[in-house]
Protein backbone atom coordinates (compact mmCIF):
# COMPACT_ATOMS: atom_id res chain seq x y z
CA UNK A 1 0.00 0.00 0.00
CA UNK A 2 1.17 3.22 -0.96
CA UNK A 3 0.74 6.41 1.63
CA UNK A 4 1.22 10.01 0.78
CA UNK A 5 3.76 11.93 2.94
CA UNK A 6 3.87 15.97 2.89
CA UNK A 7 7.42 17.61 3.02
CA UNK A 8 8.80 20.98 3.20
CA UNK A 9 11.52 22.18 1.25
CA UNK A 10 13.23 25.67 0.17
CA UNK A 11 10.99 27.52 -2.60
CA UNK A 12 14.25 27.88 -4.45
CA UNK A 13 15.27 23.70 -4.38
CA UNK A 14 11.51 23.43 -5.94
CA UNK A 15 11.65 25.59 -8.67
CA UNK A 16 15.56 23.57 -9.13
CA UNK A 17 14.01 20.32 -8.93
CA UNK A 18 11.21 21.16 -11.62
CA UNK A 19 13.23 22.86 -14.29
CA UNK A 20 15.40 19.27 -14.05
CA UNK A 21 11.86 17.63 -14.56
CA UNK A 22 10.89 19.81 -17.64
CA UNK A 23 14.49 19.37 -19.05
CA UNK A 24 13.45 15.59 -18.77
CA UNK A 25 10.50 15.85 -19.86
CA UNK A 26 11.26 17.42 -23.28
CA UNK A 27 14.78 14.73 -23.44
CA UNK A 28 11.91 12.06 -23.54
CA UNK A 29 9.48 13.92 -25.44
CA UNK A 30 12.38 13.88 -28.14
CA UNK A 31 13.55 10.63 -27.88
CA UNK A 32 9.63 9.34 -28.28
CA UNK A 33 9.19 11.47 -31.34
CA UNK A 34 12.62 9.82 -32.93
CA UNK A 35 11.68 6.47 -32.24
CA UNK A 36 7.93 7.39 -33.85
CA UNK A 37 9.82 8.59 -36.79
CA UNK A 38 12.06 5.38 -36.89
CA UNK A 39 9.41 3.27 -37.15
CA UNK A 40 7.63 4.89 -39.38
CA UNK A 41 11.14 4.88 -42.00
CA UNK A 42 11.17 1.06 -41.40
CA UNK A 43 7.17 1.23 -42.62
CA UNK A 44 7.51 3.07 -45.56
CA UNK A 45 10.47 0.82 -46.29
CA UNK A 46 12.86 3.79 -46.12
CA UNK A 47 16.03 1.80 -44.09
CA UNK A 48 19.08 0.46 -45.70
CA UNK A 49 21.75 -1.86 -44.16
CA UNK A 50 24.73 0.62 -42.43
CA UNK A 51 27.97 -1.71 -41.40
Amino acid sequence: MFFMETITIPKNEYERLKMIEMRVSKIDLKFVEQISRSLEDVKAGRIRKVA
